[in-house]
This record gives C-alpha cells, structure tokens and sequence, in this order.
C-alpha cells in the first residue's frame, strides 16, 4: 500500500509531479494557530471512529487501535511533547500522521468517510461552543461582581446624566444594575448563538456526503450536539455560527467599553467619584503623581479590535461560492483571538468590580450641583393641579432665578417658589430633597432604594439557576 503521507508529507503528494514550495508552504499553512483545536479534533476524531466501529466500516481491532494511539498523542500534547511540522500544514494532518505513525493501517483508516472540509468545521464548532460555555460563566461572574457592588451603594446617591449634563439624582447601586441588565442580554445572546452552532457537520464529507453507511446522528449525540446540519454543502461552507459569534461579541465588548469609559471618567481627580484598585492601574515614566486606569482604557481599544474581527469574517464570507474555499482558512485567527480578548477581558472586569473604591461625599457633591430636582418640583406641581408643560415652564424660571442667584432650588424659601407657581405648599421641601427624589421612584425599574434591592433579588435568583 502506498504511504498516503509519501514524498514530502502531504496527503495529496501523489497527484502532483513537483512539491510544494517552502514560500506556499509558510503562505498556507494554519498548524501554528489552528493547533489550538487539537483536543476537540481528537475529539471529534474519536466519535467518528466510535461510529466507523458501530457501523462495521472499521473493525474492532481498528478501532481499539485509533482508541490507544489518540490516547498516547493526547497526553504528548498536554505535556508539551508533541511535534508540530510544517509540511503537514495543518493541526488535522499532524494528528493523523502522528496516529499512523503509532497504530499503522488503522490510523489511515480513521478518515473514512470524511473530508478535512467537514472536520473543520466540526473542531470549529467544538470550539465555539465551549468558548461560549466559557464567556456565559464569567458573564455571571461579572453580573455577580457588580450585583455585590450595587448592593453595598443601593442607598448610594450619585448624579444621573443625559447628555453628559446632570440629569436626576439615582443611585449609584441602580446605575451598577443597568451594567448587569446589558451583561444579562448578552448572556442571553451567547445562549442564543450556541443553539446554531451546536449542530454537527461531520458526515458531509468534501461537499456531497459519503458512500458508506455512516450514523451522523449517533456522533452528534456522542459529541452533544442538539442536532445535524441537513445540508452537505451548507455543512461544509457554513461560518455563519462564527459570524454570529463575533457580532454577539461585538455587543458585548461594547458594552464593556461603555462601562470602561465611565469608569476612566469617574475616577478623574475633577470627578472623584470612584476609585480603582491599585493593581489595575499603571503610573507615568515622567509624572509620579499619575495613577492612570490601564484596564479600562485598553478595553476600550480592544473593543475595536473585536468589531474589526467580525468585519473581517463577514467580508470573508460575502464573495464565496459554494462550497468550501481555502479562504476559510482565515476565518479561524480573527475567531480565536475574539475569544480570548473577550475572556481575558471579562476576567479582568469581574476582578476589577471587587477593587472599585467609591467616593460618596464626591457623587453626593455633584447630585447637588445641576439642579438634579427640577424635575420632581415639576411632578410635584403636577400633582397640585398644574398642567405639565405650565409646571415645566414655572420649574424653568425657578431654575433660572437660581442660576442668577448662584443657590439651590432648595435654597429658595416658600415665598420665593411659590412666585413661580401659588400651588407650592410648605410640603414642597420634601420633594427637593436628594433622598425624597430617588425614593419617590418606587416601581419596578426605578432608582429607590427599595427598587434597587429587589432587583437585586431578582439578579441572584436569576444567577442562582
């Protein structure tokens, strides 16, 4: 029998009459980063072989065979003794050479009825999925973290802005759970995106499906897919999965990046309102008094470089007849380094929620300044009977006589708001006081204290499950 991996290595070297240059060599090969799939191409490797076996396509002396040799190349690669070759171009042919190496004809058998086309996408998919897996238990640490936050500042109170101007007085516990609401979305996204990929391609071979009578449905089930993609040229082509992947990653370090620039704001000697752990930080070559806040900043930027990995996968994808082309082989580094910025990141995030310090004295400070209560003086009239828009336009003059006079709204006395409307009574105080503010939002969604607890509640059942 001729060696399937003759002359240089390839497993194709029989067709051509000269090799492969060493320059297409290096342009083509993926072994340096696709080597990463190992384990999940073994595993995958190990179904199929498990089914060829059922199926009495290999025989059990084959089988046990693939079973010994997948097991010694398991434990070589754990320990950092295996050895990967360029001339085998990729992290498939390296295993399967290594395997016929140790287990001889029934390491070339184990390819029976299958393509690298559907392998790939197979250890791909493996791979996605348990990335997921991964990200949906640091979400919940992240939601945990900031949720331990919000509980120790659900009385906190802190300006709330819009437009970057002070708004209405929140708390700082309620301004962490809407973090933890965005974070729970996404969440809900990957959850959502592992469903598609979770379906097995294996079995579609090169693009047409094979000619033996293999089981598709007994490997999803050994390998825990929920089902089979019903298209053999689909199969083999399909990266919307990844694509998918890298958009609902996108949303999430958008999210990260939003959470990022406030803390980097916050901490800002002008602003006060928080500071970072020391460990999260980095000082200045030249200015010893820096203390600048790195993580966030960098998270930033790498929420950049993870829009340009899914930018990336769709332009690769938007030209490509079917069904599967080499430039596939470029779908898997932008997908890799997605995964591990957005772990690395949410690591990072959820151990930096536990060292954030806040300044209560400094947030308070400036709920004050802004007239953050105009608006509950403008309810307030409401509820004496003004109509809203001539509330609104009383509360205006009020805030502009202030602005005038360089005071509060609650440094007015009776006499002077009720120039402004003759409905203020001597209760109106109690309205423009910053704790009669927050607490007055008392319904499901709103900033009082009480709201703030219960979502709370809702939060850690949700996480407990």
């Amino acid at each position: 029998m001729t060696d399937q991996f003759s002359k240089k290595g390839e497993a194709w070297s029989a067709r051509f009459s000269e090799p492969v240059s060493d320059l297409v060599k290096r342009y083509t090969a993926s072994v340096f980063f696709d080597k990463r799939l190992a384990l999940f191409d073994i595993e995958g490797s190990l179904a199929h072989a498990e089914m060829l076996h059922a199926q009495a396509i290999i025989s059990p002396a084959d089988y046990a065979e693939i079973q010994r040799g997948m097991a010694q190349i398991s434990q070589e690669i754990a320990a950092g003794q295996f050895e990967w070759l360029l001339d085998l171009e990729d992290v498939h042919l390296n295993i399967e050479k290594r395997l016929t190496e140790l287990v001889g004809d029934a390491g070339k058998r184990l390819h029976t009825g299958r393509s690298r086309n559907d392998q790939v996408a197979t250890d791909i998919r493996l791979y996605v999925r348990s990335a997921i897996d991964d990200i949906s238990a640091l979400l919940a640490t992240l939601r945990s973290a900031l949720t331990d936050l919000a509980e120790q500042h659900a009385d906190t109170i802190m300006p709330g802005f819009t437009h970057m101007q002070v708004a209405q007085p929140i708390t700082f516990g309620h301004h962490m759970l809407a973090y933890v609401e965005m974070f729970g979305r996404d969440a809900e996204r990957m959850a959502d995106c592992r469903k598609r990929v979770n379906r097995l391609p294996l079995g579609a071979a090169a693009l047409a499906g094979t000619t033996f009578p293999i089981d598709r449905l007994r490997v999803a089930k050994t390998l825990g897919f929920d089902d089979v993609c019903h298209n053999s040229l689909d199969a083999v082509s399909d990266r919307d999965f990844a694509i998918e992947f890298c958009a609902a990653s996108a949303v999430l370090m958008m999210h990260v990046s939003r959470m990022a620039e406030e803390l980097v704001i916050w901490m800002s000697p002008r602003i006060g309102f928080i500071d970072i752990a020391d460990r999260f930080c980095t000082g200045s070559s030249i200015m010893p008094q820096k203390k600048n806040p790195d993580v966030p900043e960098l998270a930033r930027g790498k929420t950049g470089r993870v829009y340009g990995h899914l930018i990336g996968l769709l332009t690769l994808m938007k030209g490509q007849p079917l069904a599967y082309n080499k430039d596939n082989q470029e779908d898997k580094e932008p997908l890799f380094d997605t995964v591990d910025t957005v772990i690395d990141t949410l690591r990072i995030f959820a151990d930096m929620a536990g060292g954030i310090t806040v300044k209560p004295e400094a947030m308070r400070a400036a709920a004050l300044q802004g007239y953050a209560t105009a608006t509950d003086l403008a309810d307030y009239l409401v509820k004496k009977g003004l109509p809203f828009r001539d509330a609104h336009e009383a509360v205006a003059l009020a805030v502009r006589a202030c602005v005038d006079a360089g005071c509060d709204l609650a440094d007015l006395s009776l006499e002077q708001l009720r120039a402004f409307s003759p409905l203020t009574g001597e209760d109106v105080f109690e309205v423009l006081t910053l704790e009669g503010s927050v607490a007055a939002r008392d319904h499901v969604g709103g900033t009082a204290p009480r709201q703030v607890r219960e979502a709370i509640a809702r939060v850690r059942t949700q996480l407990e499950k």
